[in-house]
């Protein structure tokens, strides 16, 4: 968890900096002004087929710089022509070098939902990802708890943002798995050891609950290397979304590419 505090810490900066910018009405006047907003969760609840949140992103505390000359509007261009159903865009700037800009940028060009990926714990942030064109943001349960995760979600969803509430644990599905309108993602990485297993969807998915109370969509993230786990995934769960960056990224030159395997994997 301290590389989870680490960068909660950093983020505070960031949001103290852009808070000395743009006042909270400065934000509702480009959200009132934004016209291209777009459903996140709809597509999701599609099961018939395979749906893949593509992830942009410049770097990660676990892997480094990921590429090195990053132009984010030309990975989510090739990710829509693959196929993607939605793109997530890393918008913290210290340790994966994004910014809530990349956003905008990209929907002047790209007509898909986009996922603001970042440390969100506090109101503000959600003013300002919608003000830069989100259609979703996420928030961690380990970084915020169960009660701050509420409060956030309702302002968002006032605000017409879909809501990813992402868990590491049994723990911590057991506290959100059920909740109205909130999409749930099963993280794949420690926070201790930042290292992925996607064992973790399969430990936290078959503990039950998710069959039982999960109405809502259902996304696998991080640790995704191959369709071959895809469909293995898919097989053992029946979850059918998914959110994969890093193997994504490092194919994304690739003529037949990762992406392009995995949305032709057939949904039973």
């Amino acid at each position: 968890m301290d590389h989870l505090n680490k960068i909660y810490g950093e983020k505070k900066e960031s949001v103290e900096k852009y808070k000395k910018i743009y006042s909270i009405k400065d934000l509702v006047k480009r959200i009132d002004s934004f016209k291209n907003y777009y459903d996140f969760k709809k597509p999701l609840t599609d099961k018939k087929k395979i749906n893949v949140i593509a992830e942009i992103k410049k770097a990660s505390p676990s892997a480094g710089e990921i590429i090195k000359d990053y132009r984010p509007v030309e990975i989510a261009k090739k990710y829509a022509k693959a196929g993607a159903t939605c793109l997530s865009v890393l918008t913290e700037e210290k340790n994966f070098k994004g910014k809530v800009e990349d956003i905008f940028e990209i929907k002047r060009e790209v007509k898909l939902p986009i996922l603001c990926k970042d440390f969100i714990y506090d109101t503000y942030q959600l003013y300002l990802a919608k003000a830069f064109g989100a259609d979703a943001v996420l928030i961690i349960i380990s970084g915020t708890g169960v009660i701050l995760a509420s409060k956030l979600q309702m302002i968002a969803h006032a605000l017409g943002l879909a809501v990813i509430f992402e868990v590491h644990s049994v723990v911590e599905a057991k506290e959100v798995v059920g909740l109205e309108d909130v999409i749930v993602g099963i993280n794949n990485r420690n926070l201790v050891t930042l290292e992925t297993n996607i064992e973790n969807t399969f430990e936290v998915y078959q503990d039950g609950l998710f069959k039982r109370k999960q109405k809502e969509p259902i996304i696998a993230e991080s640790g995704i290397k191959s369709e071959k786990e895809v469909q293995r995934i898919v097989n053992e769960t029946g979850i059918n979304n998914f959110l994969i960056g890093e193997s994504l990224l490092k194919d994304i030159e690739n003529k037949s590419s990762l992406l392009e395997k995995i949305l032709k994997i057939q949904v039973k």
